[in-house]
């Protein structure tokens, strides 16, 4: 069997659930087995799972698993697997799924390989699956060879695919280690799509002059539905938040659309953006780096450009 964990944020199921419970069925469909899913704490719609491939979904409801501790998640998740019988377990590649498929892949003598990209080929016998290595410049195809797999899921790698029907829901009993992280207080960006998960991302840098222009970025963003972003010397200075900075030191996206405004694109950003699957780049340095990884280049003041480009989307907005 294989067993994917569902991610839940606020007792909801996030974006990344559904993208694992769709990968974690492509995986059984290639070994001939089925995918079951694990949620764990407080959640609701748990049946919903069905729907992306989860042909059953086990349930640890205890109030002691609504803070994350990758101990105790790591004790929990081994023990659900050897009750149901899975070999393969299925993590997002999450700040959770880093931190507790090392853990789990100890407890279980698994081979593991994390931040996978494509569904596994499974051939005469051979497991295998591939990664994006040296910051995305290219792909390594790696062969699990052990009797259980733990495996992490990049976001945004596979689309999440709705077409089965509800899956019935079991709670199950395990054994909850007593914690040694005692959580005081959780702060949250609330109202925007997390940057590992949005698919539409519009971000800038030093170029904006000064964080009073950064209303021209937000209001792009705001049109197009898009989470921003920034690179490492806009957030160093204060300019916008650390939760925004994009990069190789910040959080490592692969959105459909990357849009960089005012980003000279230094290696350090490069890699941590390069697997976006459409990147623009607004800058009116003609040699700027980034020109080299865009699919897209805008030669322009940016302050005259983002404007424009604005009023053009909402104009297109309009006429759907």
């Amino acid at each position: 069997m294989v067993l994917i964990l569902a991610e839940t944020q606020k007792g909801k199921f996030k974006k990344a659930a559904f993208e694992t419970a769709t990968y974690g069925n492509k995986t059984a469909q290639a070994l001939g087995t089925e995918c079951a899913a694990l949620v764990l704490g407080a959640a609701s719609g748990l049946e919903e799972l069905g729907k992306y491939g989860a042909s059953k979904v086990y349930h640890v409801p205890d109030a002691a698993l609504d803070n994350f501790d990758s101990q105790v998640y790591a004790a929990v998740i081994s023990e659900v697997a050897g009750k149901v019988g899975a070999n393969v377990v299925i993590f997002s590649h999450s700040a959770l799924g880093k931190a507790t498929a090392g853990r789990v892949a100890v407890r279980m003598n698994a081979g593991s390989v994390t931040g996978v990209n494509s569904a596994p080929l499974v051939e005469g016998g051979a497991f295998r699956v591939r990664k994006g290595v040296f910051s995305g410049k290219a792909f390594a195809e790696y062969e699990l060879k052990s009797d259980a797999k733990v495996l992490t899921l990049m976001g945004n790698s596979i689309q999440p695919e709705a077409g089965g029907e509800p899956a019935a829901v079991e709670e199950i009993s395990v054994q909850i280690p007593e914690a040694k992280v005692t959580v005081k207080k959780l702060e949250r960006v609330e109202g925007v799509t997390p940057l590992p998960e949005a698919e539409l991302v519009v971000s800038a840098g030093r170029g904006m002059k000064g964080p009073d222009n950064w209303g021209i970025v937000e209001e792009l963003a705001d049109v197009m539905g898009a989470t921003t972003a920034c690179s490492r010397p806009v957030a160093d200075t204060g300019w916008r938040p650390h939760h925004e900075h994009v990069g190789q030191t910040g959080i490592a996206i692969r959105p459909n659309l990357y849009i960089a405004i005012g980003i000279s694109g230094a290696i350090q950003h490069l890699a941590g953006v390069n697997n976006s699957k459409t990147i623009v780049v607004i800058n009116k340095d003609p040699e700027a780096p980034f020109f080299k990884a865009a699919d897209y280049g805008v030669v322009g003041d940016l302050f005259d450009v983002v404007p424009r480009l604005t009023e053009a989307m909402k104009k297109f907005k309009a006429e759907q």
